[in-house]
Formats: structure tokens, sequence, C-alpha cells
């Protein structure tokens, strides 16, 4: 299996050449976040992909990270404080447009989902988003592996995990 091929090439990175990342493979890692599962399905997080040198730089001071400023790109997954009802409404809208639903099919999750998060704390949500975000992080490891890119996943800047490659 290539994976697993792919898997034992991988490492955590220490120290990074000036090469830059295509955008090609940037794509192909976005793609594969994009495409990663999540409880519920509704990915509650964002991830952010930093090219600017100087806010790279901005963000790894007073890290013990000093590799983030000299990294190709910097990944940034920002789990939600909050589950929001309207969140839900249109992330199982987008779910039903994607698969060519009519609007409603999924009503039944939507309702199930709103009944669930409505009650939880912004503490809770809070732990809950950012497991899922450490979910996308996994997949994005993944997939550099599969192309080669060199790539180091840390926690910092708060409470989100971040990629550097």
């Amino acid at each position: 299996m290539e994976l697993i091929k792919n898997l034992k090439w991988r490492y955590a990175v220490k120290k990074y050449s000036d090469e830059q990342v295509s955008e090609d493979k940037v794509d192909q890692i976005v793609e594969a976040i994009n495409l990663t599962a999540s409880s519920c399905g509704i990915q509650p997080y964002r991830m952010f992909v930093i090219t600017n040198p100087e806010v790279r730089q901005r963000l790894g001071e007073g890290s013990f990270n000093a590799q983030i400023h000299a990294s190709s790109h910097l990944l940034v997954f920002a789990g939600f404080n909050e589950i929001t009802s309207d969140y839900i409404s249109d992330y199982v809208l987008m779910m039903e447009q994607q698969r060519n639903l009519e609007n409603g099919a999924l009503n039944v999750l939507k309702d199930t989902l709103i009944d669930y998060f409505s009650p939880q704390t912004t503490e809770q949500n809070t732990i809950w988003s950012d497991k899922q975000a450490y979910i996308g992080l996994g997949t994005a490891l993944i997939a550099a592996a599969e192309l080669k890119v060199d790539a180091t996943p840390m926690e910092g800047l708060i409470r989100n995990c971040l990629m550097k490659f």
C-alpha cells in the first residue's frame, strides 16, 4: 500500500529549506481537508493558509516553534467557540445542494443537530470543535505525506492546531 510507505516517509520537520511548495500541492492538501470526515459532518472549524512571510513571522513571535517564519505555508485550523443554529442550518442546506437533494431533505439531521448543540456551553463547543479541527489536521498530514511535502504539526496561537510546510 502506497499510503503506508508514504506515512513511513513522513516526519516532523525541524528546519525548512527556502524551497516553496507548489500551489498545486497546496490546493490538493486543502481539498483533502475540505473532504475530511468530521463528527456530525459539519466541520466546525476554519482553515487558513498563511503565505505572507511577515504574517508568519508575527505569528511565530514568542513561540518555541521558530521555524514558522521559515515555512513555505502555514495552515491554521481555528475551531469554533459556538455552534449556532444558523451555522447548522446553512451547512445542512449546503449539504443538500451539493448532493442534489430537495431543500428540507436533511431536516431531521438539521433539527437533531440544533437540539443537541443548543444547550451546549461555549466551553463544550470549543472542546468539541478543537477535536474536529484535529481530524482535519490529521488529513492534512496524510495528504502532505502522499505528496511528499515536508510538514510539521504543532499547537499554538491560543488554542488552534497548526501545520506548516
